[in-house]
């Protein structure tokens, strides 16, 4: 599932490609992407709408209107968007939806896939987004973001650190990927209690977050089997995962043998050698 350096790797790719661009028409191919919206009320909330900026929260790509509506998008498993200059919008195995939008350098259709079909799209208005971004967590690449606050936000919590930082209440945009990748930067055991944290303990996490968010940001995501960025590309941080997906291999770290647990009915992986 598409994490926040996914999430933000696409945005950045549709702001640089449709922002001050006008929707020209919308063709929605699969009614369920839009529920509880219908197919003829999403089409009349986009239709003639100018793209003031698009952006990310959470694993959520974001994009503002110019009458102040949010165009929302949750990739979930297998939900992408693929660009090109045309003005046909044709139906095609697995397309959701597609999208004519005269954009400042060209006219093109913005299209999206989804395999899997969970993938949604909202039309929201300023309340409604409030209501949604109040529910979400504290951005981990964010200035508000540090030791203090990652503290507030694991406080008195006994659940196992990976799961806490999975709940995008706490932390958002953090996936399966970082969790793993960032504790063993941080040197903890995803099965801690994750209110249980030393002060140490949780500068070292709050630094391993920002780091391989960064990074992974930089490498334009990983690529483990559908995530492809806007132009169909792959990003590359699956060349340096540490632990997530390396299970009974070698840890560069300290050589020990990375292991696979399961948490909640989902894989985390870890170096029990060097994150006791």
């Amino acid at each position: 599932m598409p994490e926040l350096p996914e999430a933000e790797t696409i945005a950045r790719g549709l702001h640089s490609t449709i922002a001050g661009g006008c929707v020209q028409r919308v063709r929605v191919h699969r009614a369920e992407v839009v529920e509880p919206m219908t197919p003829s009320g999403f089409r009349r909330a986009l239709t003639q709408r100018r793209v003031e900026s698009v952006g990310r929260r959470a694993k959520w790509i974001v994009a503002v209107m110019d009458d102040g509506l949010r165009w929302v998008t949750q990739l979930r498993m297998t939900g992408c968007f693929s660009w090109s200059e045309s003005s046909r919008l044709r139906a095609e195995p697995h397309l959701s939806i597609s999208i004519l939008v005269e954009a400042p350098q060209t006219v093109g259709v913005l299209r999206f896939y989804d395999v899997r079909r969970f993938a949604r799209m909202w039309a929201m208005d300023p309340v409604a987004w409030s209501e949604l971004d109040e529910r979400l967590g504290i951005e981990p690449l964010s200035e508000e973001f540090t030791p203090d606050s990652l503290a507030s936000c694991l406080a008195r919590s006994q659940a196992p650190l990976r799961n806490a930082l999975l709940d995008q209440k706490r932390v958002a945009g953090i996936g399966n990927i970082y969790a793993s990748e960032a504790c063993h930067v941080a040197r903890v055991d995803p099965r801690r209690p994750a209110g249980g944290l030393t002060r140490p303990e949780l500068r070292r996490l709050h630094s391993a977050i920002q780091k391989v968010l960064g990074e992974a940001v930089e490498r334009r995501g990983t690529s483990l089997s559908d995530y492809r960025d806007l132009l169909g590309d792959e990003g590359t941080f699956q060349n340096v995962l540490d632990v997530y997906g390396r299970e009974d291999e070698v840890c560069r770290r300290c050589g020990g043998t990375i292991t696979r647990i399961v948490l909640a009915g989902r894989s985390a992986f870890l170096c029990p050698d060097c994150q006791r």
